[in-house]
């Protein structure tokens, strides 16, 4: 079975954040492989160990985007690609990027019978590469899986449909989406990581790629990112209980607007 994974390297959300000039500022900030990426990545080496075959990681992004496929490939992953779009700068959307990532498989003729990507990026939360992905291929998908098992061409999956359940009956070539819950990521032990330094990894620009500036031209613009407000302190009601209750929804009313 060929498998391939798209992951995007993000900032890690468990560092602090900075806001400079409307944007995130790198400095400081430790960059990991987005952790729904890493369901993505894992679930496709636990088909690989299960079924055969060869598992290969794709990512679009600047060098440093180079060290979470060297992670992917730590963890069991076999080769990787990287195709830098530091030309476009800021100018890259998620009708873009999926451009970029179907030019890619069609240039590196990236032979698949999977397809797995994260259900969104913690960047962005946006959902949309992996089904745009997939009706670039014209291959079906389904997105926030929690489950998948693969029986020659079948594929059975559960997707996950806001804390209910679909079960889904389909056959490949397919993309899906990894949803939290899928599996429990893999630490890289150190013999991966070792083997991972000496894995194939194939780095492209976009003018190796079929496409025009046409082709990739954003169609969304992001104007601003900025943190959300910071969470008042809580007031404390005094006095007897009637004229509390008197108080707390005159509060209610006025100051939260819920009543």
């Amino acid at each position: 079975m060929n498998i391939l994974v798209c992951l995007k390297q993000t900032f890690d959300t468990e560092e602090r954040i900075t806001i400079e000039n409307g944007r995130i500022s790198e400095e400081g900030v430790e960059f990991v492989i987005n952790p729904y990426d890493e369901y993505a990545v894992e679930e496709a080496i636990r088909l690989k160990e299960k079924h055969g075959g060869e598992v290969t990681v794709l990512t679009i992004g600047p060098d440093r985007a180079e060290q979470a496929l060297r992670t992917a490939m730590a963890m069991g992953a076999d080769k990787g690609v990287i195709v830098d779009i530091e030309e476009l700068d800021d100018a890259v959307d998620e009708h873009t990027i999926a451009k970029i990532l179907h030019a890619t498989i069609e240039e590196e003729d990236l032979e698949y019978d999977l397809i797995l990507c994260g259900s969104m990026a913690v960047d962005d939360g946006s959902s949309q590469v992996g089904p745009r992905l997939a009706e670039l291929l014209e291959i079906p998908h389904v997105s926030t899986i929690v489950k998948l098992e693969v029986d020659g061409d079948k594929v059975t999956v559960e997707k996950d449909v806001e804390g209910d359940l679909e079960i889904i009956e389909t056959k490949l070539p397919l993309l899906v989406t990894a949803q939290q819950g899928l599996n429990d990521p893999r630490y890289p032990s150190l013999p991966g990581i070792m083997k991972a330094k000496k894995k194939p990894l194939t780095r492209l620009e976009l003018d190796d790629l079929d496409l025009d500036e046409e082709d990739i031209k954003a169609k969304t613009e992001i104007t601003e990112i900025f943190l959300p407000p910071k969470k008042e302190a809580g007031k404390v009601l005094q006095g007897d209980i009637p004229d509390q209750v008197k108080e707390l929804v005159q509060l209610l009313h006025s100051e939260a607007k819920v009543i």
